[in-house]
């Protein structure tokens, strides 16, 4: 008996934990997407697209998520918390010369990482460590 509870309860976890993986990344997705619209308005407002440097790739940190949120989601002294601690992603956008951008999210774990991609045209891309 004692062994069929525990062979229940492990299927159980594994489940919940891909569960909650999922739901994650989809959060992080939607919160993407909300800075790409966000995006838009920056541009109307400035000329470009944030962040005012260019550079063809950026490193997620929890000081570019919270750069973002205050910079392009808010009002340059706070902003709304897209990204919020339990969520597990950090999130970076960069600009090329060309005057594109692209966000980059990726998992706060030192192990195998999920980095999810979205172009300024709202596809996705994410790494083979996405998939577990």
């Amino acid at each position: 008996m004692v062994a069929i509870l525990g062979i229940i309860s492990a299927i159980g976890i594994t489940s919940y934990q891909g569960y909650v993986s999922s739901t994650k990344k989809k959060s992080v997705e939607n919160a993407m997407m909300q800075m790409s619209l966000a995006q838009t308005e920056f541009y109307s407002n400035n000329g470009y697209y944030y962040p005012q440097s260019t550079s063809n790739n950026c490193t997620p940190s929890n000081s570019t998520s919270n750069d973002i949120e205050k910079d392009l989601m808010g009002d340059g002294t706070k902003g709304p918390d897209l990204i919020p601690d339990n969520l597990g992603y950090f999130v970076c956008i960069w600009r090329d010369s060309n005057g594109d951008y692209g966000v980059t999210a990726k998992e706060d774990t030192q192990t195998q990482p999920c980095t999810i991609n979205m172009s300024s045209m709202g596809s996705y891309t994410r790494d083979k460590n996405c998939s577990k």
